[in-house]
């Protein structure tokens, strides 16, 4: 978790202490606090110490609860202001996958050079459409949210479209175990491969695999896009991050070139990705 983001909440943890110090009725000792909003006592202790993450919901019931409903919305937009820094799942796909894929779609657009490093997936820019519906398919699994894959695969593909504009350049960088992750039936896999080895050569495109038995000098871990050198957006299990201080973006820069070292690339990569297409067989 980044530095500002953690200040930032421990900076709104003691604004809801102070607001349940100066109750209108009088101090409310945080037990009473948690008997009135129906709360573990822990969980007051938590969002005032910044060990925890406040939902809208729980700042409205908070203001409701020490009398002072009119401070909800400076509580919210303290947290919108943090949030959009960490960016949990649960709030990013409550209407679905269609609106993620619309900020991404935003925050590319204004780029002029990425930089990527999966590790377990294809990078979303150079999905097929059918590898990309079983990745949605997969986390709508996971998070139990709304199945608008189709919406979700179109605005993914719309934003492939970069690729293909002068000026654009997509420095790519992928471990070798995300080509045989079997997040899809192995003819959709098939038609992945062979659109990996087609855009090697791109003028907008480096791809470089990592393979399994390269020397690493740092450890294969997160994927992560590097957008000019000016945002990060990391993923995690429980929520995106998107990091815009110097600090981030240069570690991230700083790691993505390490794993450049261990990578091969052009006829390098596609005898890396064609052994891999030719150990699969049909009946796999």
């Amino acid at each position: 978790m980044s530095t500002d983001y953690q200040q930032a909440r421990e900076v709104l943890g003691a604004r809801l202490r102070e607001l349940r110090f100066a109750a209108p009725n009088g101090r409310l000792t945080g037990t009473q606090l948690a008997e009135r909003l129906g709360w573990p006592h822990s969980k007051v202790y938590k969002l005032e110490g910044g060990r925890q993450t406040a939902t809208s919901d729980d700042l409205r019931a908070w203001a409701g609860a020490v009398g002072r409903p009119e401070v909800f919305e400076e509580l919210d937009a303290r947290l919108r202001g943090f949030e959009s820094h960490i960016r949990s799942w649960r709030r990013q796909l409550a209407a679905g996958h269609r609106p993620v894929q619309d900020g991404w779609n935003a925050a590319v657009a204004q780029a002029h050079t990425i930089h990527v490093w999966e590790e377990a997936v294809i990078p979303g820019m150079l999905q097929t459409a059918d590898y990309a519906r079983h990745v949605f398919l997969r986390y709508a699994d996971l998070q139990g949210t709304a199945r608008d894959t189709d919406e979700a695969v179109r605005a993914r593909m719309k934003r492939q479209n970069w690729l293909y504009e002068s000026g654009r350049h997509f420095h790519a960088l992928v471990w070798e175990a995300a080509l045989y992750a079997r997040v899809c039936p192995p003819s959709v896999l098939v038609s992945q491969l062979d659109r990996l080895t087609g855009v090697i050569g791109m003028d907008t495109v480096q791809l470089g695999i990592v393979p399994l038995g390269a020397s690493l000098k740092v450890p294969a871990a997160n994927g992560f896009w590097v957008l000019d050198e000016r945002l990060v957006i990391a993923e995690d299990w429980h929520a995106e991050l998107w990091l815009d201080d110097g600090d981030s973006v240069a570690t991230y820069l700083r790691v993505w070139r390490m794993l450049k070292e261990s990578a091969v690339f052009g006829a390098d990569a596609q005898n890396v990705i064609s052994g891999i297409r030719r150990s699969m067989r049909p009946g796999d």
